[in-house]
């Protein structure tokens, strides 16, 4: 029994208040995880609150402080009890700054298997070029058929003027539209059971590994990198990681060693997958951007030590944003 009312409900309303704004703040956002002393502080005050509630149920003249305390304690119980599953919403920047490199690192094993595809890929297509040369004419894409590396590098280096002159934007809206469509084709092919998106990853390392072969034993070693690096340390882990949906797609519809329905396995995955998706087509608009404006000009009108350095300075980044972006988030959210 209280016997003081009013010193009671002086001494504890801090404590209400306190506990309804953070049930407000949960309520407001309910992609909010509370980090574990905050989820201590919140059992604390439910059950002070739920104390407090027991207390002035005795008191038939306090109604209204009543009622405000049963609003309290449900809406707390709601929240304790929550079995829906929460996911945030894509807001843009949280998204890609947060969600797509975590679920780049979640999902490691595919992202690995789909980098090594494709190496293999380079490999084979590299071999190829160099021990068996009428190949070309099978890996090589149509338009370095048509030239040799040394005549394609000796008409590039003799051009001074813009090739590009106001033709920028649609160069790289072609190169966006090409480079999504094979994106979501290494990612459509994953209801192969992956065979597909494998295969795709496979060919295109084939190719890129036959121009690279073909350039380095033409001597233009430094041309090939000055070409390819400013964009292609962004486009190239961008189709790894379309491969690496198509690989978690097919993963989930494999379900090897998983008792779940297939149902529950692709609901799953599904987030990830979109995630990944957007992220890499972001990626691709970047990568389309950099070919555009930077890439397709060499000396003298741009060293190739300069784009070199452009290209290794853009894989060091995206590889510390994969790697760690949002890391310390997801650590907190570990913990509540």
């Amino acid at each position: 029994m209280i016997m003081d009312l009013k010193r009671f409900v002086a001494g504890e309303r801090p404590c209400w208040a306190e506990f309804e704004a953070v049930l407000k703040r949960l309520d407001a956002d309910p992609a909010l995880r509370l980090t574990l002393p905050e989820v201590k502080r919140f059992h604390y005050l439910y059950e002070r609150t739920a104390a407090d509630l027991a207390k002035v149920v005795t008191f038939a003249s306090e109604p209204g402080l009543k009622r405000y305390l049963e609003t309290i304690v449900a809406n707390a119980y709601e929240e304790v009890h929550e079995t829906r599953s929460r996911h945030s919403p894509l807001v843009p920047w949280r998204w890609f700054a947060r969600d797509f490199p975590h679920a780049v690192r979640r999902n490691g094993v595919a992202l690995a298997l789909s980098a090594a595809i494709m190496l293999l890929g380079c490999t084979f297509g590299a071999a190829a070029i160099a021990f068996d040369p009428a190949a070309r004419d099978m890996l090589l894409p149509a338009p370095h058929r048509a030239v040799s590396p040394s005549e394609r590098v000796a008409r590039e280096e003799g051009t001074t003027t813009d090739r590009l002159r106001n033709l920028k934007a649609s160069f790289s809206a072609f190169l966006v539209q090409n480079n999504v469509k094979v994106s979501i084709l290494a990612l459509g092919l994953g209801m192969t059971f992956g065979v597909g998106t494998a295969a795709l990853l496979f060919f295109n390392g084939a190719m890129l590994g036959a121009v690279a072969m073909e350039y380095v034993r033409a001597g233009q070693a430094a041309f090939l990198a000055g070409w390819l690096l400013p964009h292609g340390v962004v486009e190239l882990p961008a189709i790894v990681i379309a491969g690496q949906a198509g690989l978690i797609l097919g993963g989930a519809l494999i379900g090897r060693g998983r008792r779940d329905r297939l149902g529950e396995r692709l609901r799953a995955v599904a987030r990830d997958i979109v995630i990944l998706v957007f992220g890499v087509a972001v990626l691709l608009l970047w990568a389309a951007a950099v070919e555009s404006f930077f890439s397709q000009y060499h000396e003298p009108l741009v060293p190739y030590g300069v784009k070199i350095a452009f290209g290794a300075a853009e894989l060091a980044l995206l590889f510390l944003f994969l790697a760690r972006s949002g890391a310390r988030t997801a650590a907190g959210e570990g913990r509540g």
